[in-house]
């Protein structure tokens, strides 16, 4: 090449690694064409009927269930560890009102190595310890900044209560009867992991590196703060306000065709059938409808699935299916969290299977040692000769 070109746009690849398998893991799977997650061998449904999100991190972190005796350890362990040090909460209190929730989680993580005593001993011990300490004070950081940027202070945790209700209780200063608990628990199940999506590819992509625990988990928490990724649940909460009422459906719909936009939490990249958590939040949205004396959220959320799904259909599309975040947001509205913190809720759950990733990245035995993630890439830059550009000073270019 004699002149300053570039390949053919046709070259250009951009898979968003999809269908690419960089890793093996026991933690979970996703089989998406059944509708179907499975953290370690358990199916989704069966958990959020019948486990706590305490047995669910057991889980998680220990390839097992737990016994009664075990999770009571488990459980006083968290309850322990739940508490953060008070040059934390002076920190949150110099940040500004406005600042994101997302970010402040982020920094908060990362602070959090400042007060661990071997932050960057990287046995699996150590991690596990770290772990642990990030399930437990993730809730705890979130409350503390909520409160303190409406110009409260932050509630000391109540040793009574279980992970979720104690998260409530410190956002709200109210602790939730048991069905609001509950609800809150089964949430949390439902988000704590789904494989190597983007926060968790983040997470063991930076673990590769042998960072420690605390770093992999900030860059997950970044990767989750985007828009389609952790985002999404309060967009579509955006939507459903903006919708306002069940009537305007029909023509909320008509404008995103017209206009070619997304409908928020339709679709998924892997799911080709309904998100099965969404099968599961989907009559828990009503029930919350029925506490709080305001149906017309589940009825705008039910009424434009439906509705949407028959407009893609027409027009062929019949994989495109509520996911997850669908109808996460009504429930965690209906719940009193504001929007801006939908997705730290998402994270205080997620944190589990991020924890659960990193040490397999670091630790499995069936694993590599000292496998660095490297992928590679097609360059489709300028060239001004067959090899590369010839250098001209800057006085004479």
């Amino acid at each position: 090449m004699t002149e300053t070109q570039s390949q053919h746009p046709d070259s250009i690849i951009n898979t968003g690694l999809r269908g690419v398998k960089v890793a093996s893991t026991r933690i979970s799977h996703v089989a998406g064409s059944e509708g179907k997650l499975i953290y370690r061998g358990y199916l989704i449904d069966d958990l959020a009927e019948n486990a706590t999100f305490e047995e669910v991190c057991y889980l998680m972190l220990y390839e097992k269930l737990p016994s009664v005796r075990e999770l009571g350890a488990f459980s006083e362990e968290l309850a322990r560890r739940r508490a953060i040090d008070p040059e934390m909460i002076a920190a949150l209190k110099t940040r500004p009102s406005s600042s994101a929730p997302m970010d402040i989680l982020q920094a908060g993580v990362a602070l959090l190595a400042n007060h661990h005593t071997h932050p960057g001993l990287l046995t699996r011990g150590n991690e596990l310890d770290i772990g642990m300490t990030l399930i437990a004070r993730m809730p705890t950081l979130m409350a503390a900044f909520d409160r303190i940027r409406n110009g409260k202070e932050p509630i000391a945790l109540d040793p009574d209560l279980g992970h979720a209700a104690n998260f409530l209780y410190m956002l709200t200063g109210t602790a939730p009867d048991p069905e609001i608990a509950r609800i809150m628990d089964i949430c949390l199940v439902l988000h704590a992991e789904h494989s190597l999506n983007a926060s968790t590819f983040t997470a063991r992509q930076i673990a590769s590196s042998r960072a420690h625990m605390f770093a992999s988990v900030s860059g997950a928490v970044g990767s989750l703060s985007g828009d389609l990724h952790g985002g999404a649940n309060a967009r579509v909460m955006e939507m459903l306000l903006e919708i306002g009422e069940p009537g305007a459906v029909d023509d909320y719909i008509r404008k995103k065709f017209e206009s070619g936009d997304k409908i928020m939490g339709m679709g998924h990249s892997v799911y080709r059938t309904k998100d099965p958590r969404a099968r599961i939040l989907q009559p828990m949205v009503r029930k919350m409808g029925e506490r709080t004396g305001e149906p017309k959220w589940y009825e705008i959320a039910s009424s434009l699935e439906t509705k949407a799904l028959e407009a893609f259909s027409e027009k062929g599309k019949v994989d495109i299916h509520a996911n997850v975040d669908f109808y996460s947001g009504a429930l965690y509205y209906q719940m009193g969290i504001p929007v801006d913190m939908f997705t730290p809720v998402f994270a205080i759950s997620r944190i589990s299977g991020w924890v659960a990733h990193v040490i397999e990245e670091q630790f499995a035995e069936a694993a590599p040692k000292a496998m660095l993630y490297r992928p590679s890439a097609d360059y489709v830059g300028e060239y001004c000769g067959p090899e590369e550009c010839s250098f001209v000073p800057v006085d004479k270019r």
